[in-house]
């Protein structure tokens, strides 16, 4: 909101790119220029969302946008710097670099792309980074790309007291029966059920199908257009279920979700915090979180 602020009082150039936004995910690089789209409805500030997993077309839209100088860019890295090779963006008048996410797209490897991109930017750029956790590579790259910083912590990472966190321990093969005995008590709405790897959510999705649940998988080797339609459709209410890797835990803002089921324990604690955090949003909203333990994950 601020950005938007800042760009719609005029003091920038009309057709040089003055903010880039990066995201780690396709989703939410989508979902922030949804967000923008909204707030500057009556506001003279342009976006455009780059990212890769498109048709031709798309790319040519993303380029047209980028050699107009669209205001504000939300870019996945990779694809940024495919235009930034090409010389179809001029990132020398910048004034704003926000990286939105930042732990997440360490983790997914971006680090060399972001430093790539960084050094196309004007000195005077301001850098402001968002992440949900500050372990020490977060800190480094802080002090790497961040000018002078003021840290804000505005919450310590932890779930919200309104999600009731319950566990089950039992041996794998039991973790079915029991989603098929919790969903036979109660009506299966607005559910995600985290997996570990792509493999097993397209099992485990496949498995709850032929048990005539309305069920649809996320993760990554689905086409763009595909991820689309089916968080269409769980948002629209058209599934009930919805089996998905990471690619989903963060950023990700639905409304309503009822349950949340770690089918598999996360890998790390944070990533609990956000796949349980995906229920219970909104004001006043409770929910509820099943995390699955193997007898010798107790641990």
């Amino acid at each position: 909101m601020p950005l938007i602020n800042e760009l719609s009082k005029g003091n920038h150039p009309g057709d040089a790119v003055n903010a880039v936004i990066m995201a780690p995910t396709r989703e939410l690089a989508q979902q922030i220029n949804q967000q923008i789209e909204g707030f500057t409805y009556f506001v003279p500030v342009s976006a455009v969302a780059v990212y890769g997993g498109t048709d031709g077309i798309a790319w040519e839209q993303q380029k047209r946008g980028l050699e107009i100088g669209a205001d504000i860019v939300i870019a996945i890295p990779g694809r940024l710097l495919s235009h930034l090779k090409l010389g179809t963006v001029d990132l020398s008048k910048v004034s704003f670099f926000v990286l939105d996410e930042a732990d997440r797209m360490l983790d997914m490897g971006f680090y060399d792309d972001i430093m790539q991109i960084q050094k196309q930017l004007p000195e005077t750029c301001q850098t402001i980074m968002f992440s949900a956790t500050m372990p020490p590579k977060i800190r480094t790259l802080a002090k790497t790309i961040l000018k002078n910083p003021e840290e804000v912590k505005i919450a310590i990472s932890r779930p919200p007291e309104s999600i009731m966190q319950t566990a089950y321990i039992c041996y794998d093969p039991q973790k079915i029966k029991i989603l098929e005995d919790l969903f036979l008590q109660s009506r299966p709405q607005r559910v995600i059920i985290f997996s570990s790897s792509k493999m097993k959510v397209k099992e485990l999705a496949s498995t709850l199908k032929r048990m005539k649940f309305n069920v649809a998988a996320m993760h990554s080797d689905l086409e763009q257009s595909q991820r689309e339609e089916v968080m269409k459709e769980f948002k629209n209410g058209k599934i009930d279920i919805l089996v998905a890797t990471d690619v989903v835990s963060r950023g990700i803002d639905i409304n309503d979700i009822k349950l949340v089921v770690n089918f598999d324990i996360p890998h790390d604690p944070e990533d609990y915090v956000h796949h349980i955090g995906r229920t219970a949003r909104g004001t006043g909203g409770e929910g509820l979180a099943i995390t699955f333990i193997s007898i010798e994950e107790q641990a």
